[in-house]
């Protein structure tokens, strides 16, 4: 059986703007810094044997802190990396719900097979999330840290809680926030789920579910 600690990215801009982002490289903010922080602080006496993430900038930016306080080797897998979100990267959520509403009266259906012009379905994200778990799966290590996306994270909620891909995201996923599992075989069990008390007394987060919608843009 291994065990998983699995990390939200620290805050970006754009987060804070309610942007899509998608695969766009974004680097976390200034505020993204200090939660990257803390969460190195509140990781110092776990024992970790691996330390994976997104290869994307504002995932590596988080997991620099904690891989120089546990003494890890970064391992960047693309596996890892939020869904593409295609023509929609880089806009506001407003400007799509004003501008083009018939993609945002698409995407509102929350439809497992359904895919912005140039991005990834979510029956297409979720499997090549589940290649990259059975990918760690198949690796001699038992603690594994991984530093991902908002988006993965509720395909993981999602997988272990055998709930379908359609619909919108039903769980809060702070931004650095710790969540742990359990991987036997193919079986991922949640053992604890967002926790963020590492992070008291920094600025209040922005909800990343306006509407209801899954953004997954985190």
């Amino acid at each position: 059986m291994k065990q998983l600690i699995v990390i939200r990215h620290g805050e970006t801009d754009w987060n804070r703007e309610l942007r899509f982002q998608g695969q766009v490289d974004v680097p976390i903010n200034a505020t993204g810094r200090v939660q990257a922080a803390r969460l190195a602080e509140a990781l110092t006496d776990e024992h970790v044997d691996a330390l994976v993430c997104s290869d994307l900038l504002r995932t590596r930016q988080t997991a620099e802190p904690v891989a120089a306080r546990l003494k890890l080797d970064l391992q960047p897998d693309p596996g890892w990396r939020e869904q593409s979100f295609g023509e929609l990267e880089g806009l506001r959520v407003a400007d799509v719900e004003r501008d083009r509403p018939e993609i945002w009266a698409q995407w509102s259906r929350h439809e497992e097979d359904h895919a912005v012009p140039g991005g990834e379905s979510a029956r297409h994200f979720h499997g090549r999330v589940m290649i990259a778990l059975q990918r760690l799966a198949q690796t001699p290590h038992r603690r594994v840290l991984v530093v991902t996306h908002g988006g993965v994270l509720d395909m993981l909620w999602r997988t272990a809680r055998d709930l379908p891909l359609a619909g919108p995201r039903r769980c809060s996923i702070p931004n650095c926030g710790i969540n742990r599992f359990h991987l036997e075989g193919e079986r991922l069990s949640i053992m604890h789920w967002a926790d963020d008390g590492h992070l008291c007394g920094l600025p209040e987060q922005p909800s990343t579910v306006p509407h209801g919608i899954r953004l997954a843009s985190a």
